[in-house]
């Protein structure tokens, strides 16, 4: 198969309306030869490093503007911006996570209201308000779920139509584990709860029982989780690790390296992540690769679609100089208007941007996410972005991966703890 260099991502339908596919323009803002400040932009995406260098000497080639791309290591963002935010030339373009993020960041937020790019968006969602100040616009709308090898399931005598919630999904799971030494495969890749992996479990997984609890109690955010969806959470969760390539007792040692390897080798079927993954494994096929939602037991989940949003919101350095505001502005239009941008971030990147001048997606994994849609699913929605800091998701982390090792009630009421009375505490913490 031809390798595509790409990466991601699909968007709700509801994100989709306004969306025109075509060319980006010749260029954006006012970037020009005779432009007076410098960009530099703290990159959050270690996957993207590579297009955001080539993008910037690119730009600077054309318009004289410098542009400096720094990219934090995966799991390290907050700490890298606390540091580079205290140094004299600090980053005039960076990103927060969503509202929580946004609370520790708003002061350095300059007003995107009345800019350049704020008028190519395609919906008003898209931008993270403060009051009326626009203290953000995200860049990208992602999508995850459970990734899955066809030609393996069609082995174990299944397909997707076989799998419309937890229940169904337990089975053909348990199935493929009795039948594990025959068929020459797992059913899950790695659980791995090392820090290139464990967001998977305490964040994108987490998300589940916080969307469903937000659904029911008619909320967008809480400070008092109250954890009405934990058992889903513990039998998805138990589910994961206990018909997987590797021990429970293992996990705690495991990277997402080896989780990729699982599935690229085909010793897994399953394997939670996200559209983004798909240049880490298209070298199964394309023919091979889909994406099912993450069911886990609750009412009415047959007409769940796959978990589908973002946590990437570019904001600019209010404390950097005039100059410099106004080449980072310039900058960032240019990014999504330009074609030599838009190029760079649909093709390269495999970015769904929720602007005007998006390109049509070459990413299965993308495609395989909008028949659901097509279907009539409804996407879940990014929550994560309300979880009250990173120590809790830590805590949840721990707590789960203590469980996953000794699997009694005692440890998972732990995991409730840390769930529960971890989130009262940091959302107070944080007042």
């Amino acid at each position: 198969m031809k390798k595509k260099r790409v990466l991601s991502i699909v968007l709700a339908a509801a994100m989709i309306t306004g969306m025109a596919a075509g060319c980006g323009s010749d260029g954006g803002g006012n970037s020009g030869k005779d432009a007076k400040g410098k960009v530099y932009y703290l990159n959050f995406k270690p996957e993207a490093d590579e297009y955001w260098q080539e993008l910037a000497e690119t730009y600077t080639e054309e318009t004289g503007v410098p542009v400096t791309v720094l990219t934090a290591a995966s799991g390290e963002y907050e700490k890298t911006l606390k540091s580079e935010m205290a140094k004299t030339d600090a980053p005039t373009l960076f990103q927060v996570n969503g509202p929580v993020g946004l609370a520790s960041w708003k002061d350095y937020c300059y007003d995107l209201s009345g800019s350049d790019i704020a008028g190519v968006l395609t919906d008003d969602s898209f931008a993270l308000m403060d009051g009326d100040k626009m203290a953000g616009i995200a860049y990208v709308i992602e999508n995850y779920g459970i990734i899955y090898n066809k030609a393996l399931l069609e082995k174990a005598g299944y397909s997707a139509d076989d799998i419309t919630d937890f229940d169904s999904f337990k089975k053909v799971v348990e199935d493929i584990t009795a039948r594990k030494d025959e068929l020459g495969f797992s059913a899950f890749t790695s659980a791995g709860m090392d820090g290139s992996s464990d967001w998977r479990f305490k964040t994108h997984l987490a998300n589940l029982p916080i969307y469903y609890e937000y659904k029911d109690e008619g909320i967008d955010n809480t400070d008092a989780i109250k954890g009405t969806y934990l058992d889903n959470y513990r039998q998805i969760w138990d589910l994961y690790i206990n018909n997987a390539t590797c021990e429970p007792t293992e996990i705690s040692t495991k990277t997402a390296d080896d989780a990729t390897a699982d599935f690229v080798t085909e010793e897994a079927v399953f394997y939670q992540n996200g559209t983004w993954e798909y240049n880490n494994i298209a070298d199964i096929g394309d023919e091979n690769l889909g994406i099912l939602p993450i069911y886990i037991g609750v009412d009415g989940e047959e007409n769940q679609g796959v978990c589908t949003g973002t946590e990437n919101y570019w904001c600019v350095n209010s404390k950097a100089s005039e100059d410099d505001i106004q080449a980072t502005l310039d900058f960032m239009n240019w990014c999504v208007t330009s074609d030599e941008g838009v190029e760079a971030m649909c093709r390269d990147m495999g970015f769904v941007i929720p602007f005007s001048s998006n390109l049509e997606s070459e990413n299965t994994l993308v495609n395989e996410a909008n028949k659901y849609m097509e279907e009539g699913k409804t996407p879940v929605t990014w929550v994560f972005s309300t979880m009250p800091s990173e120590e809790w998701k830590n805590g949840v982390g721990s707590a789960l991966t203590a469980y996953a090792a000794d699997q009694t009630d005692a440890n998972w009421d732990k995991v409730v703890s840390a769930f529960v009375d971890g989130w009262a505490a940091e959302a107070a913490a944080a007042k």
